[in-house]
């Protein structure tokens, strides 16, 4: 999925919007379900990072909220799942877009706005990435202010000893506001918070798009889900960041022009990003050849 063949791990086969590794991991206890939950980062040396990864690997709780969400989303929501697969997926994109955008000198609200480091914000987009959806364990309405509410207090458990007063709290706080704004009318204040709300998005390859579906019908909802192949993140043409993302056929444009353009309008990222949307198959390349997204 990464530009730079980083090592991450893909999103699982999947026929449909539910990969079939979500709908397992509901079926079984929640200590198996939590035992087999890990987290695989590249932290290229940043040693905060490496220390809140390893804290959220060792976090029984955040494992719990994360298997509850899950139940809640494909067992008696039946939308795609919110497990700790769709963490993973959305905190190594967050952190390729941020090392993405640092490389061309694009500089993180925390640098700006408080004097902090690229690393820094990193630990940001990452710990934004694992608490967003916890507020998903106790309902899927208001699910962001929920997260709010149970990521707080563990976010200073997690940043406790790794950042002293009162750089824990601007840490927190910023988190918190990634949390609230990647709602569909969230208005993000930093780019960190941008990044995130865009990296929930860009979880929608292999069916794993976040738009709920009626389960057993065929809708554009569930065409289009099955259609995203690959996200592709690197270099862009005129822009730090390019999004390339590659379908099997062109009912996909729905995810692109639908869900990826309602969540990079407004993130703070436009000026940064530029996606091309393309079929990966010779029948319908005559009819859509590129399709670039105008934000």
């Amino acid at each position: 999925m990464e530009g730079e063949h980083e090592p991450m791990v893909p999103s699982p086969d999947a026929a449909g919007p539910i990969s079939p590794q979500a709908l397992r991991e509901t079926r079984l206890t929640p200590a198996e379900a939590v035992a087999q939950m890990r987290i695989r980062l590249p932290d290229r040396g940043n040693r905060r990072l490496r220390r809140v990864l390893e804290r959220a690997n060792a976090d029984r709780e955040l494992k719990g909220w994360w298997h509850v969400s899950n139940v809640n989303a494909i067992v008696r929501l039946e939308i795609n799942d919110h497990s700790w697969v769709h963490v993973q997926i959305v905190s190594n994109i967050a952190l390729k877009l941020l090392r993405q955008l640092t490389k061309h000198h694009v500089e993180p609200s925390l640098v700006r706005d408080y004097a902090m480091t690229n690393e820094d914000a990193e630990v940001v987009v990452v710990l934004a990435a694992f608490t967003h959806d916890v507020g998903m364990s106790v309902h899927r309405r208001s699910h962001e202010d929920w997260s709010l509410f149970l990521a707080e207090p563990k976010l200073r458990e997690l940043l406790e000893g790794i950042y002293e007063e009162p750089e824990r709290t601007v840490v927190v706080s910023e988190v918190l506001q990634a949390i609230t704004s990647h709602r569909a009318d969230g208005e993000p204040l930093s780019l960190e918070a941008g990044i995130l709300r865009v990296a929930d998005a860009l979880d929608m390859a292999k069916g794993r798009s976040r738009i709920p579906f009626e389960k057993g019908q065929v809708t554009m909802h569930s065409l289009s889900a099955a259609a995203v192949e690959e996200v592709v993140i690197g270099d862009g043409e005129t822009k730090p960041v390019r999004i390339e993302i590659v379908m099997n056929n062109s009912s996909g444009l729905f995810q692109v022009d639908g869900l990826l353009k309602a969540k990079l309008r407004g993130s703070g990222l436009e000026p940064h990003v530029e996606v091309i949307a393309h079929i990966d198959t010779e029948a319908e390349k005559r009819l859509v050849p590129e399709y670039r997204l105008e934000i």
